[in-house]
């Protein structure tokens, strides 16, 4: 028999990832990039299980979080079995996302600033 560690979330971790959510990442990016921010390395079943997300959720996340530059993969070969798995770990810090994120909501506020401004010109 096969033992395994499981790796769940604490309150405060789970604190964070609603954080992230209430400012507008999606559900499974927030928790996996809390997970991924917690161990420093975890393969895909593990983030599932830690944040009781579905195999689907996961491999949206981790490819979503691959396209920003934020983590990497790598293969990992498991004793007894043919078939690598993928590790997955974070390739920015936290704190380096966290500024990414608080950019790109400056940004899209100042697009939206100027757009409301362009409609005051329609209504005057």
């Amino acid at each position: 028999m096969r033992t395994e560690n499981i790796v769940y979330f604490t309150e405060k971790e789970e604190e964070c990832a609603n954080l992230l959510i209430a400012i507008g990442l999606k559900r499974y990016v927030a928790k996996t990039l809390v997970f991924l921010s917690g161990n420093p390395a975890a393969t895909s079943r593990a983030i599932e299980r830690g944040t009781d997300l579905r195999q689907p959720e996961v491999s949206i996340a981790v490819g979503d979080m691959t396209k920003l530059g934020w983590i990497r993969n790598r293969e990992s070969m498991v004793k007894g079995q043919g078939r690598p798995i993928k590790v997955y770990e974070l390739v920015k810090s936290f704190p380096e996302i966290l500024d990414f994120i608080e950019k790109t909501k400056q940004k899209k506020a100042e697009q939206e600033r100027q757009m409301l401004e362009k409609l005051r010109g329609f209504a005057g």
